[in-house]
């Protein structure tokens, strides 16, 4: 879980503690990358806001991780709609608008949690 604003980065993580997911929090793409560098097979899920601190937004952690871990299911979120250039350059990635509904990202962690299990 890639979020800046402290609040819904718990709120997120908390809800994903409902999966059969371990949760790992960040707070910067930077961060998130730094973590997968190190533990990458053991990351099946990435749900990341769009727009983070430092210099790797949340569009270019998705580029780097479907690059480099294709098989970790990668979900963006946003207040703002994805930039059409965005979006057609993340096509393997799911966004989500905010506010995000629970039920839906709970979904999207299933989902990933049945695909590392096939």
């Amino acid at each position: 879980m890639v979020e800046d604003d402290v609040e819904l980065r718990s709120l997120a993580a908390a809800l994903l503690e409902e999966t059969d997911l371990d949760i790992v929090e960040a707070s910067s793409g930077e961060e998130a990358l730094h973590y997968l560098h190190h533990h990458a097979g053991e990351v099946a899920f990435l749900f990341s806001d769009v727009k983070l601190p430092c210099l790797m937004d949340g569009v270019d952690l998705a580029r780097t991780v479907r690059l480099k871990w294709p098989w970790v299911r990668t979900v963006l979120t946003s207040g703002a709609p994805l930039e059409d250039e965005h979006e057609k350059a993340l096509r393997d990635v799911r966004f989500m608008p905010k506010p995000w509904r629970a039920l839906d990202v709970l979904v999207e962690a299933e989902k990933a949690t049945r695909q590392t299990i096939q």
